[in-house]
């Protein structure tokens, strides 16, 4: 049975990952940070629904804290298959109002967080000669957006890194790609106003909005079989807002 690490599957895409996951087979290791009643609740409802489930938490922007959860999903499942780095934070500031501390938290879990959970389960990946990795984006680190600068610039890093790191990892039989969501409808929306949520589905050509689930099943395809020969691509699943 495969294993699938989620970080930040406490809600949101995170979670609908883990539904996705869990209906094709997967074992699932549902890290979060600070929602632990979220991640239990979304374990039990998996556990009883017949998956193999598990809670592990950590501060992905910590190296020591993200080696102990990887090791911990290590004890319980043993190979960790796919790893999809998930976890991330918003921020919609003015650049010359952005604060050091506003941009090393950005960096911190959006990018730094990826590379930590990526370096954890590379090695064991090499030495299998298997294993996917799934970078969750954004379509603002393609085409960049105002008064998100810093998130765009983290984005921006997470596909540069997939790009790099597949053709690093390719003849080692491991795959990295990236799911690139457009406005997709979760807490990250919480301060849109409903008429701002018009206006982006108006800017929208399929006009509406994606919903977590959306995203779930473009990261459960290129961690399937069926994408064997696709790695360093970023996948944009925004309803045709950016081509």
């Amino acid at each position: 049975m495969r294993t699938v690490l989620i970080t930040g599957a406490s809600r949101g895409i995170g979670a609908a990952c883990a539904r996705e996951f869990a209906e094709a087979g997967y074992q699932i290791a549902i890290h979060y940070h600070r929602s632990r009643e979220q991640a239990e609740a979304l374990c039990a409802e998996l556990t009883e629904n017949g998956c193999e489930a598990m809670t592990v938490q950590a501060d992905v922007s910590d190296s020591a804290q993200v080696a102990a959860m990887v090791s911990a999903v290590g004890e319980r499942f043993g190979f960790i298959d796919t790893l999809v780095n998930n976890a991330g934070i918003a921020m919609q500031k003015l650049f010359t109002d952005t604060t050091d501390d506003d941009w090393r938290r950005m960096m911190g879990t959006d990018l730094d967080g990826v590379f930590y959970c990526t370096r954890a389960v590379v090695p064991a990946m090499i030495r299998e000669h298997r294993g996917v990795i799934v970078n969750i984006a954004s379509m603002w680190g393609e085409v960049g957006a105002s008064c998100e600068v810093a998130y765009s610039a983290a984005k921006a890093g997470v596909i540069g890194l997939t790009k790099a790191l597949a053709k690093e990892l390719g003849l080692s039989g491991i795959r990295v790609n990236a799911v690139s969501p457009g406005v997709v409808m979760t807490d990250m929306m919480k301060d849109f106003s409903d008429e701002d949520v018009a206006a982006l589905k108006e800017e929208t050509p399929l006009n509406t909005l994606g919903t977590p689930e959306d995203i779930a099943k473009a990261v459960v395809f290129l961690s399937s079989d069926n994408a064997r020969y696709i790695t360093g691509q970023v996948l944009g699943v925004n309803g045709g807002m950016i081509i």
